[in-house]
């Protein structure tokens, strides 16, 4: 047990990707919609390029989902509402009325019986409005012609125009007063009637709403059957319209049924082959050219979150409404990899990411073909993604392609231009704008899985930044140097293709290390006086070597990111602190002893990147370049030969993924760079 325990611990880090690996597996399995997968992919005005294809079993034909909202629209507007009557109010109003009539006339010279007979009329009236029930003007239906009257727990339906509404009562008070010749007391009783009648009659939303749905669910949802064994297209015969629809309904009934307890093990089982051997891919992908990602379980991490995000919010979409399915950026994901990784493996990841999301999207080769070229353009176009113009510029063209590409499927499909759905192209659009706020995830990616990006080594490139600031004020000689060292291997790592931005970030910091002691330094002696003519030595050459040591905690504390720092620990690689070493060993000679090389010898470790590689020779040359009396052609020709050969004699890049033909290219950039810093002429004949 305790062996096992052992190898296990030493393995953690393949434990680590075989975990991942299973987990990723089986999230993106989970997200997948619960159902099969039809067998046949086919588009409208396309022929069918499979053999004459007869029905499997008995199917319905559905309606579209258009034609079931027409309907459903239509019996919306036909609907009739159900209306509850109070036949409390009517009393109320009558009990009031027949109170105020009698405190009205009761100040006027009129007898007992002309005030029980102007009670009676307003009784009369009171009957005639609420007959039927008064009606609110908010209540009152619009576009609708009759109602359902909810009285004594029985339904009548009336014409809207036999219910009265609250504008109403002034023309029934004038129209009964007329006919009983009360002419001269309307002013009384429209008083009257105004302040006492109410509506009586309240809109039954519960029993409305009941109602509509039970109409609803009267409505067919299949418009014929299809019988099993016949023939429902040719081969070679262009999908039109009724074939579509056809085909369509039997796909989804035959996704449901596949989706059966007998069978949804096996479906599931597929999906996961499948998935596994997606990501198989992957990771033998970086296994094999990207050997130092695939060695960093960081960001192997990062990349599997990369592609969950992606399956996750594109499943998400599907199931809400498959309709916005290109709503989804799915383009910030090359746009992402390649800012931190390579053009390379994020064109890759992403066509993986494409061909995992085919199982959920509907028609997948349309959304294939096109994320696909999306995501190439994408590598394609963007470059240096700190400059914002550049974004902009590439998100544009990703939004132009969806467009062009939607357009030409629409005429492949339709044989017209008539009935296109412009709303997609402000779907593309809105995906653009939501493209654009990479720049802020990148930002929350750094600090997360803490990488680094070329906007954030911009930023770090400043030499007003704080770190720099320091350096400039207490090794100014040293900060000089760190500048010309930063545009000699910018200008080569440009010249062989290596990240340039990093090069020349890491140029500036590799010898942060030397303000902790900077007059120890020969750039920062503004004097005659060497502090290391009081010194052994050996003390004299453990100072140079700490510089290294120094440097990594000093940008430790500033937050540095890590790849920067392999530039201050790299730098000098393995090799001696020459001088003092031959100094020491001189001074062994005289009193007899061996001298330890090791006591001399930088810790390490050497390059293991092109761009390190290429800032030991530029830090190496542009330092000796230095003891240069008088430089010239041949001079420096050979100065830089001698150098580089030596680092490459000590074995200082076997580590470095660096070419031979790489390294002579550098040379010639140092040499020319050297050439055009001491200003060297041709030498005209006399």
């Amino acid at each position: 047990m305790r062996k096992f325990l052992d190898r296990l611990y030493k393995n953690q880090s393949l434990v680590y990707k075989y975990f991942l690996y299973f987990f990723t597996v089986f999230v993106i399995v989970f997200f997948f919609p619960r159902g099969g997968k039809f067998k046949y992919e086919f588009q409208k005005g396309k022929p069918w390029q499979y053999d004459n294809f007869y029905a499997p079993f008995d199917f319905s034909i559905n309606k579209g989902e258009a034609e079931i909202n027409s309907e459903k629209e239509k019996i919306r507007a036909g609907r009739v509402d159900y209306y509850d009557y109070d036949t409390k109010v009517a009393k109320e109003v009558d009990s009031i009325i027949q109170i105020e009539i009698t405190q009205i006339f009761d100040d006027v010279d009129f007898s007992d019986l002309q005030i029980r007979q102007f009670q009676q009329v307003a009784k009369e009236m009171v009957e005639e409005l609420y007959n039927n029930g008064i009606l609110s003007k908010v209540g009152r239906p619009s576009n609708r012609n009759s109602l359902y009257l909810l009285k004594n727990n029985e339904a009548k339906k009336l014409r809207i125009n036999n219910i009265y509404k609250l504008s109403d009562v002034s023309l029934v008070v004038e129209n009964t007063l007329a006919k009983k010749k009360l002419t001269k007391f309307e002013p009384e009783f429209q008083q009257l009637f105004f302040n006492a009648i109410k509506p009586n009659l309240s809109f039954n939303e519960d029993l409305s709403n009941k109602e509509l749905e039970a109409e609803f669910s009267k409505i067919s949802y299949s418009l014929g059957n299809i019988d099993e064994g016949k023939l429902i297209i040719a081969k070679g015969e262009v999908v039109e319209e009724e074939d579509l629809r056809v085909l369509e309904s039997l796909k989804s009934e035959y996704e449901s049924k596949l989706w059966g307890k007998n069978n949804q093990y096996y479906v599931l089982i597929g999906y996961t082959i499948l998935v596994a051997m997606v990501l198989t891919m992957l990771f033998l992908f970086l296994k094999k050219y990207r050997l130092e990602v695939f060695q960093d379980n960081t960001k192997i991490t990062f990349i599997v979150v990369n592609i969950l995000l992606m399956v996750f919010a594109t499943t998400i979409i599907v199931k809400y409404n498959e309709g916005l399915v290109f709503v989804v950026p799915l383009c910030i994901l090359p746009l992402i990899l390649k800012t931190f990784f390579d053009a390379r493996l994020g064109l890759f990841v992403h066509v993986l990411t494409v061909l995992i999301l085919g199982f959920v999207v509907p028609n997948s080769f349309e959304y294939i073909f096109l994320q696909t070229l999306a995501g190439i353009v994408t590598i394609l176009s963007v470059s240096e993604l700190y400059k914002r113009a550049n974004l902009f510029i590439s998100v544009g063209q990703i939004t132009l392609i969806y467009i062009v590409g939607y357009f030409a499927f629409h005429m492949i499909h339709e044989g017209n231009i008539d009935n296109i759905q412009w709303m997609a192209f402000g779907f593309f659009l809105l995906n653009g704008m939501i493209t654009l706020f990479v720049q802020p995830l990148i930002y929350v990616f750094e600090k997360i899985f803490g990488l680094v990006s070329d906007v954030s080594l911009l930023e770090m490139s400043d030499t007003n930044s704080k770190l720099l600031k320091e350096l400039s004020n207490r090794a100014p000689g040293t900060f000089h140097h760190s500048l010309q060292v930063a545009n000699l291997a910018e200008a080569a790592a440009n010249e062989i293709g290596a990240n340039a931005m990093l090069v020349r970030v890491g140029a500036l910091y590799h010898d942060i290390g030397k303000m902790n002691n900077p007059t120890y330094f020969t750039e920062n002696q503004i004097t005659n006086v060497n502090p290391h003519d009081d010194l052994d030595p050996l003390e004299s050459g453990k100072i140079i070597i700490d510089h290294v040591i120094q440097g990594i905690e000093i940008a430790r504390k500033n937050n540095v990111p890590d790849r920067v720092i392999d530039f201050i620990r790299t730098h000098h690689g393995t090799s001696m602190v020459y001088y003092f070493y031959k100094k020491q060993k001189a001074l062994q000679e005289e009193i007899g002893g061996e001298v330890n090389e090791e006591d001399f010898r930088y810790p390490g470790p050497a390059p293991f990147s092109r761009e390190t590689a290429i800032l030991m020779m530029a830090d190496s040359v542009e330092a000796a370049s230095k003891s240069l009396k008088n430089p010239s052609f041949l001079v420096i020709n050979d100065f830089v030969e001698k150098i580089v050969n030596g680092q490459i004699a000590e074995n200082q890049f076997l580590n470095a993924n660096i070419t031979f033909k790489e390294i002579e290219t550098i040379k010639k950039v140092l040499k020319q760079k050297l050439i055009n810093i001491y200003h060297l002429r041709v030498e005209y004949p006399e």
